[in-house]
């Protein structure tokens, strides 16, 4: 039985976020997916994962409602369910920035893998890594700078220390799906910066090249059971304990341990 890990976004209006969410979970029950989704207003981000054919079920149903035609999906083969439930929820944002106005779909700064590639070993590249801290010091593109932002809301004052120093160059920036850029890219192009944003984030680059690992160093942590995968997009047996050692992220960990209640056995 192949197990089949997907994950896709869309910023796109959506006119009744609880009627979407309810149907969603009808459907996820119905083909025994497990995953994540947040549903908004703004839009839909979820990570799924079941049986192959399950999940391209769900992919088409998708695909054929309006607005969501032509979604992207990140896929990776599981040796196991990285999800042991489907859990559906209403947000006010699909990712919260913490600056008011700010659209996920109003930025045209998104580069393919094979650009990304090349901007890598362009030394007027800055590449910044948008995730937190501690995904960063499990692996992370070569070059890239950790912001070292305790929250997601703090990198804006991150970015705006660094405005001026980064006038004449390309901030190239990544992040696990690439959903947390869309955000923060329509915010930094306002700022007057140069952006490039990986498309599909780590993910889809590690779908698109056989050889990633020339340019990922390390691990990708997923917010699943799984916890890394490395750049072939297989799990690698690292454990949440060794991913959450600074007191300060007790509550990740215990977040990660409720994802796979198996492993508290």
């Amino acid at each position: 039985m192949a197990i089949v890990h997907s994950s896709f976004y869309r910023f796109t209006p959506m006119p009744d976020p609880t009627g979407f969410a309810d149907w969603l979970r009808e459907r996820g029950a119905a083909l025994a997916l497990g995953g994540v989704v947040l549903v908004a207003e703004e839009g839909l981000s979820a990570a799924i994962a079941g049986e192959a054919s399950a999940v391209q079920t769900l992919e088409a149903e998708l695909q054929a409602m309006p607005g969501l035609d032509g979604l992207h999906f990140k896929h990776n083969a599981c040796e196991r369910r990285p999800f042991s439930r489907f859990k559906v929820s209403v947000k006010r944002e699909i990712v919260a920035f913490g600056v008011p106005g700010v659209r996920g779909d109003a930025t045209d700064s998104h580069v393919s893998p094979q650009r990304w590639r090349e901007l890598l070993d362009d030394p007027g590249t800055v590449v910044i890594d948008n995730r937190n801290s501690f995904e960063f010091k499990l692996g992370r593109f070569r070059g890239a700078v950790d912001p070292g932002v305790a929250h997601f809301r703090d990198f804006p004052a991150y970015v705006l220390a660094r405005r001026d120093e980064w006038r004449d160059r390309t901030v190239a920036m990544y992040c696990t799906g690439g959903i947390r850029c869309e955000k923060t890219a329509a915010w930094m192009q306002a700022q007057g910066l140069r952006v490039a944003q990986l498309d599909g984030g780590i993910l889809n680059y590690l779908e698109t090249f056989p050889d990633a690992a020339v340019d990922w160093q390390g691990e990708c942590y997923v917010f699943d059971k799984r916890i890394a995968i490395d750049a072939a997009g297989r799990e690698t047996g690292t454990t949440a304990e060794q991913v959450f050692t600074d007191p300060a992220d007790a509550w990740r960990l215990a977040r990660a341990r409720r994802l796979d209640p198996a492993a508290e056995d």
